[in-house]
C-alpha cells in the first residue's frame, strides 16, 4: 500500500507484489521550529540589499504598502509568513491601514472569502485590506512600456502607486517557468491579461527550456525578469515548503538573490537522477489545494512526462474537486480536435486564447504517452482530445500493464513535484 497526495486526504493504492515498481520519496525536510521566528529574523537579516526597516525609514512618507501573496492555487502557508512580515512591519512605525494584500491571481478565478481567510490568517483577517488582482480589468492596470521583446508590461494599479512593494511566495519546480516564487509573484501573479498571454505565448511554451527545473535559460524566466525590473520590487519573502506544506526554508531581501538562493536549495533536495524512462508515471499535483481542478492537474502530467518513455503511460491522480477549471480550456478540451491538431494549431497561431498553454502543454504530452485522469470526474467530463479516464489507480495500472506486459517499469511519485525525476 502506498499513500499518494490527493485532496487533503491523501488516496491509499493497493500495490500488487507482482508489479514492478519503483517509489521516489522527497528527502526529509524538516519543518522550521518557529517559522515566524525565522521569517522575522530573515527580514531582519536579508541576503542582498537593503533590509526592510532601511527601506521605510528613507521614504518620507508612506501612505501605502502593498503586499502580494499568492492565491487560493498554491499550497504556500502566506499566513505564518504575514504573520512575520506584519509583526515587523509594525513594529517599524506602519499601521494596519497602510497595509494592502494582493492576492496573484494571474488568469486564474477571483478567490473566494472562505479562501481569503485561510490565506490571510485568522489573526489577520480582520485586520488587513484586502484585494483580488483581476487581470482582464484594464482600468485597475498600469502600462509601463514594453520590453525589449516588444512584451506589453501592464501592471495592477495597486502595487504601482504603493510606497513600498513586498513581494512574498515560495519556490519549487514549475512545469514551465522551471521554478515558481521570485518573478513569478509579478507576472503572471498580477500582470494584465495582454502580458500574460504574451510571456505564456506558444512559442515560448515551445522552447525545449520551457520546463521543469530549467532555470536561467528559460524565456519566461527571462522575460519576467526583466519586468520585474522595470516595475521594481522593493522587498522580497519567498520560502520553500515540505510534503506536508510546512516551511522549510527561508529568504528574504533583494528578488532576484532571494530566488537564487532557494532554487539552489530546491536543486539539492529535490532532484533524483533516473538512467532510463519508466512505462508507466504515476503523479499527481501534491494534493489540495494544487489539485482543486483538472486545469492544474496539467501540471502534475508534465512532471510524469520528465520520466515516462516515448509511447508511455501518466496516470495521473488530482481531486479536481472544482472540476474542470478555466473555461477556454473547458472549450479546448471538448474541441474533439487530435492533439497534434491542437497544438499546430496553438503554434500557428490559430487558436490564441486564454490559458491555450495548458492545452499546448497538455497536447504535447498526450503526443508522447497515454494519459489516464484519476479523479472526482466522471467519464464525460474530461473531454475528448485523448483523455483516458479510469476509476482508480489500480484499474488504471491494470490497463497500462495489458500494453507493456507483467514486468512493466512502474514509478509512483507520491508527493507531486516535491521530487523531479532527471534523466541522466
Amino acid at each position: 500500500m502506498v499513500k499518494i497526495d490527493y485532496g487533503k486526504e491523501g488516496l491509499e493504492i493497493s500495490i500488487n507484489p507482482s508489479w514492478n515498481v519503483t517509489i521516489f520519496h522527497p528527502r526529509a525536510q524538516a519543518a522550521l521550529e518557529n517559522p515566524i521566528k525565522q521569517i522575522r529574523m530573515a527580514i531582519k537579516n536579508p541576503i542582498k540589499g537593503k533590509s526592510l526597516q532601511k527601506i521605510i525609514e528613507d521614504k518620507k512618507k508612506i501612505n501605502k504598502i502593498c503586499i502580494v501573496v499568492s492565491d487560493v492555487t498554491r499550497p504556500v502557508p502566506s499566513h505564518i509568513i504575514l504573520e512575520g512580515l506584519i509583526g515587523e512591519l509594525n513594529d517599524y512605525g506602519i499601521y494596519d491601514n497602510q497595509i494592502l494584500i494582493l492576492l496573484a491571481t494571474g488568469l486564474h478565478r477571483p478567490s473566494r472569502s472562505d479562501e481569503i481567510e485561510r490565506i490571510i490568517g485568522k489573526k489577520l483577517i480582520d485586520r488587513l485590506e484586502v484585494k483580488n488582482h483581476v487581470a482582464t480589468d484594464i482600468n485597475s492596470l498600469q502600462y509601463f512600456g514594453n520590453t525589449e521583446e516588444n512584451t506589453p508590461i501592464y501592471i495592477n494599479k495597486y502595487y504601482c502607486t504603493s510606497d513600498v512593494k513586498i513581494i512574498t511566495g515560495y519556490v519549487e519546480p514549475h512545469f514551465f517557468f522551471g521554478f515558481s516564487g521570485g518573478r513569478k509573484s509579478i507576472i503572471p501573479g498580477i500582470a494584465g491579461n495582454e502580458t500574460i498571454q504574451t510571456n505564456h505565448s506558444a512559442e515560448k511554451i515551445s522552447s525545449p527550456f520551457s520546463r521543469f527545473g530549467i532555470y536561467k535559460e528559460n524565456l519566461h524566466h527571462k522575460n519576467s525578469m526583466e519586468i520585474c525590473q522595470m516595475v521594481g520590487v522593493d522587498f522580497t519573502v519567498n520560502v520553500c515548503i515540505n510534503k506536508n506544506h510546512e516551511i522549510v526554508q527561508v529568504a528574504a531581501g533583494d528578488f532576484e538573490k532571494v530566488h537564487e538562493t532557494l532554487v539552489d536549495y530546491q536543486f539539492k533536495h529535490l532532484c533524483t537522477e533516473i538512467k532510463e524512462p519508466y512505462d508507466i508515471v504515476i503523479c499527481g499535483n501534491g494534493g489540495y489545494p494544487l489539485d482543486l481542478n483538472l486545469y492544474q492537474a496539467v501540471k502534475s502530467m508534465a512532471l510524469g512526462e520528465l520520466a515516462v518513455k516515448q509511447d508511455g503511460t501518466i496516470i495521473s491522480v488530482n481531486e479536481c474537486i472544482d472540476g474542470i477549471g478555466e473555461e477556454m480550456f473547458k472549450e479546448l478540451l471538448f474541441s474533439g480536435k487530435s492533439p497534434e491538431d491542437l497544438y499546430n494549431s496553438i503554434i500557428n497561431r490559430e487558436i490564441i486564447v486564454p490559458d491555450q498553454w495548458e492545452i499546448q502543454i497538455l497536447a504535447r504530452i498526450l503526443m508522447k504517452s497515454d494519459v489516464f485522469v484519476v479523479s472526482r470526474l466522471k467519464e464525460n467530463e474530461i473531454g475528448n482530445i485523448g483523455l483516458k479516464y479510469a476509476s482508480n489507480v489500480e484499474e488504471a495500472i491494470n490497463e497500462s500493464i495489458k500494453k507493456y506486459g507483467p514486468r512493466a517499469r512502474i514509478l509512483i511519485l507520491p508527493n507531486g513535484p516535491q521530487t523531479l525525476p532527471l534523466l541522466k
